[in-house]
């Protein structure tokens, strides 16, 4: 060994003696002491200020638990009244006063010991944050949900009445972008408000799922005290329990699926949102001065802005259940921090989705349909085409021979004289052979075209005054649901209060 290795040796050695008898030799170990010494970390840790969302939720939880612990004997009723009591002075305080804690259900159970002492301490008997937090969750984000759904049957609403007020305003129909087949501005309209009626209920769906207590589990594995965890479902208006205690502490598929439905709404309001930036493009129809906005440096343009954003709200929502489903992957049983950055992303989507829903909503009540440009342009590219095809088809003809005809007759004009030729060169007869001239000229009419397509679900405007009615029936039915639901809550807010108040 050389005395550069034994001068080393011995270096290290000392090192090793002084920071055993607690001797700092190395004043960069202060330095890195201090940094990385709990500021950093802390912080990382902490949700409290992303909790203020469900600040009130968590004082509800805290609330039912208690009471329920007082009525299992488990805490007595001085200690619950004390601690009920501070939960009222913390609410009254409100979130930005909490003491800093690691999440909100810390800090609040440091506030209410704080304010009586040591026995505070007992409104965690029997639970643990992890069940605590989905409950919090749950109950917070069931009030999301039907706030969403409020939204959608308030835009429903408004695509019904402006779908009635033009069941007779005939429009170009598109596919690709083309003209396709005209149709009536109200078939249009009424397109929408059934699509939105399925995203009402999905969410409604989701709302069932949602809407049940994990609040019991504790930690994961359940708890030796005797508590009674359908009580404080009962308590918090939970329709019921998510009962292995597994489950219902680690369990977050109620956010995917929320925020699922939040995205496909999302989705349906983007594509009314791209065909009002479109129409609006076309003189179709212009936007209410409220919902557009001017250019800073070119006068004259009035640009269909809040549409746009509607469109793009449908990116934020994707991406909110992409993130959330990255989170979630592969997560082992039972809880993992991981799900403190779950939630989020549930919540920042349904509240973009739910202003962007009325939003869209407001749009439609507003906007100055151009009728009579809608008209002149319903039968342009030939869009009667189709029409003039099935009255052959009707007269015998195969349908893919008619479709033929009509095809080689759109190489050449869209009249009757251009029909007459396609049929000579196609079925070497004339066309009046099969049809009469009336007929197709009245099937080349864009009014009289759509009205002929009178089947159920048609463009007509008897077929779609029959969906109306039957679509204002669906928007009373799920309205009922959604005040059904909101009353269930409000008679479970009123319960606690009434069992909170024995105490206090």
């Amino acid at each position: 060994m050389t005395d550069e290795e034994d001068s080393e040796d011995g270096s290290e050695a000392q090192r090793a003696s002084k920071r055993s008898s607690g001797e700092r030799s190395d004043p960069r170990d202060v330095v890195r002491r201090e940094r990385f010494s709990g500021g950093p970390a802390r912080d990382f840790l902490s949700s409290l200020a992303a909790d203020e969302r469900i600040f009130a939720a968590d004082l509800a939880v805290d609330r039912a638990h208690v009471v329920m612990l007082a009525e299992q004997d488990i805490v007595d009723e001085a200690d619950a009244a004390a601690i009920l009591e501070a939960l009222a002075d913390v609410e009254a305080a409100g979130h930005g006063e909490l003491p800093d804690g690691e999440d909100v259900h810390a800090a609040i159970e440091t506030a209410v010991i704080d304010r009586v002492g040591a026995r505070g301490g007992r409104m965690h008997t029997a639970r643990s944050r992890n069940d605590e937090v989905a409950t919090c969750i749950r109950y917070r984000l069931r009030e999301d949900v039907l706030d969403v759904a409020e939204a959608t049957l308030a835009a429903r609403e408004v695509l019904a009445d402006a779908a009635a007020d033009h069941t007779d305003t005939v429009m170009p129909g598109f596919t690709h972008l083309q003209p396709a087949q005209p149709t009536t501005l109200g078939h249009y309209l009424s397109s929408y408000e059934s699509a939105l009626a399925r995203d009402t209920d999905r969410l409604l769906d989701a709302y069932e799922r949602v809407n049940r207590s994990p609040l019991g589990a504790a930690a994961f594995a359940g708890t030796p005290f005797d508590v009674d965890r359908e009580r404080t479902a009962e308590l918090l208006g939970f329709d019921g329990l998510v009962v292995n205690s597994m489950d219902a502490a680690s369990a977050r598929d109620f956010l995917v699926e929320t925020t699922a439905a939040a995205a496909t709404l999302a989705t349906t309001l983007s594509g009314l949102a791209e065909d009002l930036v479109v129409y609006s493009t076309q003189g179709y129809v212009e936007l209410a001065d409220e919902y557009a906005s001017t250019s800073s440096i070119m006068p004259q343009k009035k640009n269909p802005d809040t549409m746009e954003l509607v469109r793009g709200t449908a990116g934020d929502a994707a991406a909110g259940l992409n993130g959330l489903l990255s989170t979630l992957k592969g997560l082992p049983r039972a809880y993992n921090r991981d799900l403190q950055r779950a939630h989020p992303h549930a919540f920042e989507a349904v509240e973009a989705v739910e202003a962007a829903t009325e939003v869209a909503a407001g749009a439609v009540a507003t906007a100055d349909w151009r009728t009579e440009a809608l008209s002149a342009a319903a039968g342009e590219g030939f869009s009667t085409a189709t029409g003039v095809a099935d009255l052959l088809a009707m007269a015998g003809v195969p349908f893919r021979t008619a479709h033929e005809v009509v095809a080689r007759a759109a190489e050449e004009g869209s009249d009757y004289a251009a029909c007459e030729a396609a049929a000579e060169a196609v079925l070497s007869e004339s066309l009046d052979a099969y049809v009469d001239r009336e007929a197709v000229e009245a099937a080349l009419d864009p009014e009289t075209s759509v009205a002929s397509r009178d089947s159920v679900g048609g463009p007509a405007p008897a077929a779609v005054e029959n969906a109306l009615a039957e679509a204002r029936d669906d928007i009373d039915a799920d309205a009922a649901a959604v005040e059904s639901r909101r009353a269930d809550l409000a008679a479970a807010e009123n319960g606690l209060e009434a069992e909170v108040a024995t105490y206090v």
